[in-house]
């Protein structure tokens, strides 16, 4: 009988992407995905650094861990992605003693080989060279779904901000191969992909090492904007409708990358992190840019894309945020009229620049007041800036049905509800939108669209 494993996974969509690509490893070596832990021959878990508060999941979830070590001594308890990558001096390992293999993302390609050191009884040693990868994003996933994808183009940070500890749980930043990243892509549109997400910790900074591989015909100079080329790359691919990516840097938001935005296929939204709104703490994050180039890029982004959605990331109560600090980011919010915000309150990363030049003076309840006090603006921003997709038509991508309601995101990341049929999913649609709240659209399937599913429903229950 085959062994089996379980990721459990913390953090953004680049750690899903990862879990995605351990899963396609592991069943390659003739393991099975279980649900359930305690079934597991394999336990694993992908971990998250950005707040502390991630951090202290997975501390807490390891206290449970005893009575599962108990059910099953020879159970494996693996541990990979920032918490792993970022522990320098040990101290975090300390922290969990009852992990097995404790180990950074780009040692994914080595795990097979680190499972069977353990439990040969779970994979044939001959099966677990790595040799075939040059890098562990050259896995191919295990993708969630048929119609949807993350498709990673680089991993890792060059950028250093003082708060940051991508850089140094994910090193610097590894650009994958163009002709790699295309054939993937072409794979994925091939097997029935609606829709493409871009990952990269600064995205927009993709610098492939094989540009000779872009089409002629590419009119975007990519030996100076290869971001903008490979988005034009993209949008060729017959059967890709729709492309997003994350997370952009404003620094790298010039007019090509701009102009790319207004591709077909290129889905209505950006999320541009914005982090504050003053100058003073941007200068102390090193975020290299002022509050007034920020919002040059957002009116210039939607001068050329004017119904486009924007999103940002913002952090509250970083050192030496004063009120007046504060009180411009959020000027910065209404100014320039975010759709939605990522907040965060500011938690010392050790290891960082921050956690050794700052000190951590904004107090817990200042914090939260912040955090509150933007929180409410966004909720009235996006109520109101929701209502006027009532009575409007939006183009749905549906990926869920559940007690006769189907839900998907608009192209401008606008969840919405509407009622339909387990068959919609994995289709587009276009739904009206009849009642809007702060998170959610409501709406009814279009008349065209609901005759045509009708008929589908019919043929798919005669046949």
């Amino acid at each position: 009988m085959p062994g089996t494993f379980k990721i459990t996974t913390f953090g953004c969509q680049m750690n899903k992407s990862d879990s995605e690509r351990i899963q396609s490893l592991l069943v390659r070596c003739s393991l099975k995905p279980t649900d359930n832990e305690y079934e597991s021959d394999v336990l694993i878990f992908n971990t998250c650094s950005v707040r502390q508060k991630a951090e202290d999941r997975v501390y807490g979830i390891h206290r449970s861990l005893e009575q599962l070590k108990q059910a099953d001594p020879k159970r494996i308890i693996a541990l990979t992605g920032c918490m792993a990558g970022r522990d320098h001096d040990g101290n975090i390992r300390r922290r969990l003693p009852l992990v097995d293999l404790f180990f950074p993302t780009t040692d994914i390609i080595h795990l097979p080989r680190m499972i069977s050191g353990l439990r040969p009884d779970l994979i044939d040693p001959n099966q677990t060279e790595a040799g075939e990868f040059g890098h562990y994003l050259s896995i191919l996933p295990s993708y969630a779904n048929r119609f949807q994808a993350y498709l990673a183009i680089s991993n890792g940070c060059n950028k250093f901000c003082t708060y940051c500890v991508v850089p140094y749980a994910r090193g610097r930043q590894k650009d994958r191969p163009l002709a790699e990243v295309m054939e993937e892509a072409r794979t994925l549109a091939r097997n029935g992909c609606l829709e493409l997400t871009l990952l990269g910790q600064t995205v927009n900074l993709y610098n492939p090492p094989d540009k000779e591989f872009f089409s002629r015909g590419n009119p975007y100079e990519y030996a100076k904007n290869a971001f903008a080329a490979l988005m034009w790359e993209l949008n060729q691919l017959e059967g890709i409708q729709r492309i997003h990516f994350t997370a952009p840097h404003p620094q790298y938001m010039d007019s090509q990358t701009i102009d790319a935005l207004t591709m077909k296929k290129n889905i209505n939204y950006l999320h541009l992190p914005a982090q504050s709104g003053s100058n003073h703490i941007l200068k102390r994050m090193n975020r290299p840019y002022t509050r007034e180039y920020y919002i040059s890029k957002i009116d210039e982004i939607r001068s050329a894309l004017p119904t486009i959605s924007i999103g940002t990331d913002i952090i509250v109560g970083f050192s030496g945020e004063t009120e007046d600090d504060f009180d411009m980011t959020c000027d910065l919010y209404r100014r320039c009229d975010f759709d939605i915000a990522y907040l965060a309150q500011y938690s010392v990363r050790s290891g960082t620049a921050a956690s050794r030049m700052y000190k951590d003076d904004v107090s817990a309840k200042d914090k939260k007041r912040r955090w509150d006090i933007v929180q409410q603006i966004m909720e009235e921003t996006v109520l109101k800036k929701n209502q006027v997709y009532a009575g409007t038509t939006v183009s749905v991508l549906v990926d869920s049905f559940e007690q006769g309601l189907c839900s998907g995101n608009s192209r401008e990341m606008k969840r919405v509800i509407f009622r339909g049929h387990a068959s919609d999913v994995g289709t587009i649609q276009d739904i009206r939108i009849d009642r809007a709240i702060e998170w959610v659209l409501y709406g009814s399937i279009c008349e065209k669209n609901f005759l045509s599913n009708h008929v589908a429903a019919i043929s798919s229950s005669s046949s």
